[in-house]
């Protein structure tokens, strides 16, 4: 049976259960037109005139129609949803970039279908699962970490749906949305050098991930180019957790006792620095200054308050959802998109861990 057949003996414009309600017939009866203006109407067809629009839509409203979601999808051959696959959820990034797109992706009119992996050893079933379910586009937001992107170069030719990455390095062959890690770490230690800070540890998250990586390289480029010179035992890695980064800043005070201040890659392994170093009697800022990454809510209210780098991961997914709209548009209008990142820039700010309020 042809598509066309099928289409013809099931009407896929009204919901199959529920006998007593509202059709799109009973609203072209009352609004005395044919079925196809009030379809016209739901797809926002330009080829109705202004009076007929507005006395459709108004008896739609009087007569609590809501138009079938499969038959809007077969309409305009789009199935309005994404397909999210994401990592690390009981971090405090990935969620928030979760509730970046979530937003962005209601107000567009998009529904979401998630898909939490903890090993991108074997990916194909998660794109595979995805086509079944006729997702418009795919959402990546996954962080690069390790070789967890080692599929890309085989599989991504193999992929008929457009997809879209969040926090991973530049590739040329794919659309992706990321923060500046390198240059937020290089605003950090810059910000701790030009306090006259000539001591400058790090804590960085773990290595594997590469935003930890970038952090780390921004740190040791920014210190060579004021003319320090960065050593291993200069820094410790954490693992993200406050648990970590009490541990860390212990190692760092044996390591590099001379610091008197540290650049931390996330705000809950700094927020641990400040408490040792508190409990340990030093002043903060003046015998040890603090800045960390990632601006939690809770930072500004710590004691002393927290500087920190503030990256937008709300605005990332957000972005990333605005993007992979873009993208399908110009898909079913057979255009050519060109594959160009989306790089946002962190903000400095500066609080009392660095600066001492006067």
């Amino acid at each position: 049976m042809s598509a066309h057949n099928f289409h013809t003996l099931i009407n896929f414009e009204e919901p199959l259960a529920d006998k007593n309600k509202t059709t799109i017939y009973d609203v072209a009866a009352k609004a005395g037109v044919s079925r196809q203006t009030v379809s016209r109407v739901l797809n926002n067809r330009q080829d109705v005139a202004d009076e007929t629009r507005s006395r459709v839509k108004k008896i739609m409203v009087e007569m609590s129609y809501h138009p079938s979601a499969i038959a809007q999808s077969l309409s305009r051959q789009k199935s309005f949803l994404f397909g999210v696959v994401i990592s690390g959820l009981k971090y405090i990034g990935p969620s928030r970039t979760l509730n970046g797109i979530t937003n962005k992706a209601q107000e567009l009119g998009y529904g979401l279908l998630l898909k939490e992996i903890e090993s991108a050893d074997d990916v194909k079933p998660v794109f595979q699962w995805f086509d079944s379910h006729q997702v418009d586009g795919i959402i990546w937001a996954v962080s690069e970490i390790g070789d967890n992107r080692s599929w890309l170069d085989d599989l991504l030719p193999k992929i008929n749906i457009p997809i879209i990455f969040l926090t991973m390095g530049n590739r040329d062959n794919v659309n992706f949305v990321s923060v500046d890690n390198y240059l937020g770490a290089k605003m950090a230690t810059e910000h701790l050098v030009s306090l006259g800070k000539k001591n400058i540890g790090h804590i960085s998250g773990p290595l594997e991930w590469w935003e930890a990586r970038q952090r780390k390289l921004g740190w040791q480029d920014a210190l060579i180019a004021a003319g320090f010179d960065p050593k291993e035992e200069h820094c410790r890695e954490g693992n993200w957790s406050s648990a970590s980064g009490e541990q860390a800043i212990f190692q760092l005070f044996d390591s590099y006792p001379q610091m008197d201040a540290v650049f931390v890659g996330n705000d809950q392994m700094a927020q641990s620095a400040l408490r040792v170093a508190l409990k340990r009697g030093l002043k903060i800022p003046e015998d040890l200054a603090v800045i960390g990454f990632d601006n939690l809510l809770e930072s500004a209210y710590l004691y002393p308050s927290l500087s920190t780098i503030f990256q937008d991961l709300q605005l990332s997914g957000a972005l990333a959802v605005q993007k992979m709209a873009e993208m399908i548009q110009a898909r079913l209008e057979n255009k050519s998109m060109q594959l160009t990142p989306t790089i946002i820039k962190p903000i400095l700010v500066v609080r009392e861990s660095t600066v001492r309020n006067t």
